[in-house]
């Protein structure tokens, strides 16, 4: 079935549509606004539904069964901005029913691959969270009731109790520190002074989980995105997987618009390049194309001389650039790639240089 155009309302302009709604929501809150500018801004939160309503319709036509059950999530997005808003237009009633077209500042999630790999990261790391937040309770609460000890008689209206010592505690384990409740014994600031430390080192847990969980999941992603384009190149397909997975460290991933130059006539070349997709053109006396498999610029590491040619892609390329520093490593782990590698330099030296 063919694709509605409304299903495919981009990321910068779903962005857009939700800047103006909430842009409008704001405004609408008002109250000396005239009549007729409030009418037109509520035309224009109609329009921004209508176009919602129509994404929904087409991500359900079109994406059922179990493409319908791989996207729960921008379904049930796509969902609340239809219901809600709706909802309170025939429900509630007044000046209020503009706040709940809010629940649009959810859209930026539908389709989010940042959300995505934050839930990927929350879940793998649930368990180093779930400990430190329990700390954080214990502290909380440890805090709250010393405070309420040290404190209550001096000032009952502020530290009356746990509930309103909690207050306290929560402003000072975050460091926030307003300054509307301040401990006024020497052994309430003492308290004060060990909690403010305690909370930078609970935040700076939940930072280092975080950060950690962020650079495994997204390493991870490259490393699978790059052995999958290094096991496409046909040079490497027989190699072992500990070969396959050294390789996989020491290329690196490049894409070339159509039309750009890759490498240049006479320039130092400290890198050679592998195609995994796409076509290039060599500017010799006799132009060559390479297609998805070939390599070229290896005269540059091997010899060590200028690039012999200019090298262009003619469609948009997907290249694996190996340096120099990583080439000599692959000499040594991969006595054959490299043998192959300088055999079809050697050819192209004494035949029609190409790069």
């Amino acid at each position: 079935m063919s694709t509605l155009p409304f299903s495919k309302i981009s990321e910068p302009l779903n962005a857009l549509l939700v800047a103006i709604g909430l842009v409008t929501v704001a405004a609408l809150t008002t109250p000396d606004m005239a009549g007729q500018s409030r009418l037109i801004l509520k035309v224009l939160l109609a329009g921004i539904w209508a176009a919602y309503v129509l994404q929904l319709i087409e991500t359900l036509i079109v994406h059922r069964t179990k493409a319908v059950r791989d996207r729960v999530l921008e379904i049930a997005v796509d969902l609340l901005a239809v219901l809600v808003p709706l909802a309170a237009f025939l429900f509630v009633g007044g000046r209020d029913q503009s706040l709940y077209c809010a629940i649009w500042l959810l859209k930026p999630l539908r389709g989010s691959t940042f959300f995505r790999l934050l839930g990927r990261v929350l879940s793998k790391e649930a368990r180093n969270l779930l400990g430190v937040t329990s700390i954080f309770g214990i502290v909380l609460f440890g805090a709250a009731l010393a405070a309420y000890l040290i404190e209550r008689d001096v000032q009952p209206d502020k530290f009356g109790s746990i509930p309103l010592a909690m207050w306290w505690a929560v402003v000072t384990l975050s460091t926030t520190g307003y300054g509307d409740e301040i401990p006024q014994s020497f052994a309430g600031r003492v308290l004060a002074g060990l909690v403010m430390m305690s909370g930078i080192g609970i935040f700076a847990l939940w930072a280092g989980i975080l950060a950690t969980g962020f650079y495994e999941e997204v390493r991870r992603q490259d490393f699978v995105r790059n052995w999958q384009l290094v096991a496409a190149v046909p040079l490497f397909q027989k190699l072992g997987s500990a070969a396959l997975i050294e390789i996989v460290r020491a290329l690196r991933p490049r894409i070339v618009p159509a039309g750009s130059v890759i490498c240049r006539k006479g320039d130092t070349g400290d890198q050679m390049f592998f195609i995994v997709e796409g076509r290039v053109t060599v500017a010799t006396p006799q132009p060559v194309e390479l297609g998805s498999g070939s390599f070229f610029g290896e005269m540059a590491l091997i010899s060590g001389e200028p690039r012999s040619a200019t090298v262009s892609a003619v469609t948009e390329v997907s290249l694996l650039s190996l340096y120099s520093a990583d080439f000599q490593m692959l000499s040594s782990s991969s006595p054959e790639i490299a043998d192959v590698i300088r055999k079809t330099a050697l050819e192209r030296r004494g035949g029609t240089p190409k790069a």
